[in-house]
C-alpha cells in the first residue's frame, strides 16, 4: 500500500453546517490512519481552535492553521511559523475602514479584535475558541499571522486594492469566506504550508489528496495530486484548480463519502 496524505479544509469542507464533525467522518478518518496514511487538516482557523478538532478525531494529525502561517505536529509541536513583518501588520492595524468592518489579528498567543463582536463566536461555539478585544492603538503589530478583515464583500473589496496597490507580493492576499478578508505574509498559503509538509512527511504531491471550498484553499488544492472542490464552493474556486473534481456538500458529509469509495472502506 502507498501512504497517502488526505489533507483538508475545515468549514465549508470537512465540517456540517453546524461546524462540527459528523460522525461518520470521524469513523472514515480514523479508518485511513489505521491503514496508514497520514491526515492533515488546513484552515484559516487559529492552531488553539483547531486542535480541538484533533482531539475529537482522536488522530495523530498535522495541523495547518492561520492559512499556512503554522504548522504543528500531532504531537502539538511547532514545526513552522510565517509572521508578516511588524511594519506591515502596522500598515494594515492602521489603514482606514469602515466603521463597521471589524480588523481582527491573528497571534501565536491568540486572536485580536478591535471591538467586541459576539456573533462572530458562532462559528467556534464548538472549540471554545475567543477573542480579546484589544483597541488599535493598543495592537502589537509583532508576532502576527493574520490580518483578517471581517465586514461587507464591497467594503473588503476597496480595502483589499488598496492593500494590493501599495505592497503586491510582499503580502498574500485572499478569502475565506466572502466577508472574510485575510492578509498574510508574502508566499504564505495553505499551499506552502502543504508543501513543506509532504516534504516532511517524504511523500510527492501525487500522493496528495485534498478537499476545499474557498478560495483560501487554491494553492493547496492545485499542489495535490487529487483535488476535490465541494458542491457548496466559491463558484470561482473550481476553474481557478485545474484538473478538480466536484463532489457533494459539505453539510451531507462529502468528504468521508467520498473517501469510503476512494479507498473501499
Amino acid at each position: 500500500m502507498t501512504p497517502r496524505l488526505i489533507v483538508s479544509d475545515l468549514d465549508g469542507t470537512l465540517l456540517g453546517g453546524d461546524h462540527t464533525l459528523h460522525p461518520s467522518t470521524v469513523e472514515v478518518l480514523r479508518s485511513l490512519v489505521k491503514q496508514g496514511h497520514h491526515v492533515a487538516l488546513a484552515s484559516g482557523r487559529h492552531y488553539d481552535d483547531m486542535k480541538v478538532f484533533r482531539d475529537q478525531l482522536a488522530i495523530p494529525a498535522h495541523l495547518i492553521s492561520t492559512n499556512g502561517a503554522y504548522v504543528h505536529d500531532p504531537a502539538g509541536r511547532l514545526l513552522a511559523s510565517s509572521h508578516l513583518a511588524a511594519e506591515h501588520a502596522q500598515a494594515l492595524i492602521n489603514l482606514p475602514r469602515p466603521p463597521e468592518v471589524r480588523l481582527n489579528l491573528y497571534r501565536e498567543s491568540g486572536w485580536h479584535i478591535d471591538q467586541d463582536a459576539p456573533q462572530l463566536l458562532t462559528l467556534h461555539a464548538s472549540t471554545g475558541f475567543r477573542y480579546q478585544v484589544v483597541p488599535p492603538a493598543q495592537m502589537d503589530s509583532s508576532g502576527v499571522g493574520k490580518v483578517l478583515y471581517l465586514g461587507d464583500p464591497n467594503a473588503l473589496k476597496r480595502l483589499e486594492a488598496q492593500v494590493q496597490e501599495a505592497y503586491g507580493d510582499a503580502l498574500h492576499i485572499t478569502y475565506s469566506t466572502d466577508y472574510s478578508l485575510e492578509i498574510m505574509a508574502g508566499g504564505v498559503n495553505k499551499g506552502v504550508a502543504l508543501a513543506a509538509l509532504l516534504e516532511r512527511l517524504d511523500l510527492t504531491p501525487v500522493a496528495c489528496l485534498a478537499f476545499g471550498d474557498n478560495l483560501n484553499d487554491t494553492e493547496m488544492l492545485d499542489l495535490a495530486g487529487e483535488a476535490q472542490v465541494m458542491a457548496n464552493a466559491h463558484p470561482a474556486l473550481f476553474d481557478r484548480v485545474k484538473g478538480a473534481e466536484r463532489i457533494g456538500h459539505h453539510g451531507e458529509a462529502a468528504v468521508a463519502k467520498w473517501l469510503q469509495q476512494r479507498f473501499k472502506l
